[in-house]
């Protein structure tokens, strides 16, 4: 059971009762008659294949109040399209699946990459944000939640906490953020927010004192989660990550445009697992290498654009700061661990904190040799404004694929 603590500037809705999932389906279903609600799922095709997406799956075709589903399907051949058209076909609310590599979507990507308006790489980002727009080209829903396609644990009772707060017509909240316990197989888990990004925020606050924005990113409990809701208005100027700072990046972009009382996170999940990566130590381009690099820069960056003055030396200082306070994190995990019988590895967790103090500074040298690298993909809105027919491009490609496949069953 969570507490009813209040840290930072953020506001946090605890889970106190272990209220049923129908008490809150019932309110959703009255809050969608006047405020629509869509649901997002980014996916690999191999996520298909996978032990979590059938199970999710299944616990979707139970939630009464969404009006739309909308699955980005990255790295999927033709035969793989089809497949993932059965796949998802059980769904009993209205969902569309965007074919990615088909060549209507590849045809619209080769058109606003020409105009510079297309994502740089290939990744979550890239499928997030062209899901985004479909949502915002469907118009139907005035709420959006996002999740991950790869949760062992999932229930919907997940999703109905996520998207409740900007679901209700008496909150305020423009955006939400879930949060959770990282605790799988009697271990912690989810050492990139506990090993880098935590200790990474309390040395940059050490430094630079207790700026607004490390104040702010120092509220949330699970920075990195994939799992979060919003009203739709937040999408058209919203500016996100192709990389591995898309959350980071998405927090930033809320922070930027909303107050931090129209901003929230939530309790949505006991437990919460979900495919690891390796720490691919030897290869900066994988795993939780290239991970902690990407959120690093994403930090920095954010704090240049607040005026912010980094350097050589200062990356040096904070390379030092950071891997001190992550050894002592390392301590207070362990004992953590031990109190609730937890197995806690501490050569593994030191192994991280070496990698992620390497990082950190190979993020900071890198973000001083390339000061002009755009790695936000553009907003909707300016998308729109180059091409003003883009969403009608995006559903007829969708419809057109979608047609065109379920006509050859």
């Amino acid at each position: 059971m969570g507490d009813f603590y209040q840290n930072g500037v953020i506001t946090t809705l605890h889970n106190l009762t272990q209220r049923p999932t129908e008490a809150l389906e019932a309110e959703l279903t009255e809050f969608s008659r006047t405020r629509p609600m869509s649901l997002v799922l980014p996916s690999l095709y191999s996520e298909l294949q996978g032990p979590a997406l059938d199970n999710i799956v299944e616990e979707l075709k139970q939630v009464p109040y969404l009006d739309e589903i909308v699955i980005g399907l990255d790295r999927a051949d033709r035969d793989q399209y089809r497949h993932a058209l059965d796949f998802f076909g059980r769904l009993p609310q209205n969902h569309r699946i965007l074919w990615n590599d088909g060549p209507r979507l590849k045809k619209i990507d080769a058109m606003l990459k020409a105009q510079g308006l297309a994502p740089t790489e290939l990744g979550k980002g890239r499928n997030v944000w062209y899901c985004l727009g479909y949502v915002l080209a469907k118009g139907r829903a005035e709420s959006v939640a996002m999740h991950d396609c790869d949760i062992l644990t999932y229930d919907r009772s997940l999703l109905a906490r996520l998207i409740y707060p900007v679901a209700n017509p008496t909150f305020n909240y423009e955006f939400c953020k879930g949060y959770y316990a990282r605790v799988a197989d009697d271990k912690l888990n989810g050492r990139v927010t506990r090993l880098l990004v935590t200790p990474l925020i309390r040395s940059l606050k050490k430094i630079y004192g207790n700026l607004e924005f490390l104040e702010y990113l120092d509220s949330f409990r699970y920075s990195l989660a994939g799992e979060f809701s919003f009203r739709i208005d937040v999408i058209n100027d919203l500016r996100i990550p192709s990389d591995w700072g898309l959350e980071i990046g998405v927090l930033s972009e809320v922070n930027r445009n909303y107050a931090t009382n129209r901003l929230c996170q939530v309790d949505i999940a006991d437990c919460y697992d979900h495919k690891h990566q390796d720490l691919s130590k030897e290869d900066d381009n994988g795993g939780l290498s290239k991970m902690s690099i990407d959120i690093a820069k994403a930090i920095f960056r954010k704090l240049a654009t607040n005026g912010v003055v980094f350097s050589t030396e200062t990356f040096r200082s904070i390379k030092a700061t950071y891997f001190r306070i992550a050894l002592d994190f390392i301590e207070t995990y362990r004992n953590d661990a031990a109190i609730n019988g937890l197995e806690f590895d501490v050569h593994s967790e030191e192994e991280s904190v070496e990698l992620f103090a390497e990082n950190v500074l190979k993020a900071g040298l890198h973000f001083l040799e390339n000061p002009m690298e755009k790695p936000f993909i553009p907003s909707w809105s300016r998308v729109r404004s180059a091409v003003p027919d883009i969403f009608e491009q995006l559903i007829e490609a969708v419809e057109q694929d979608h047609q065109e496949m379920m006509g050859k069953r």
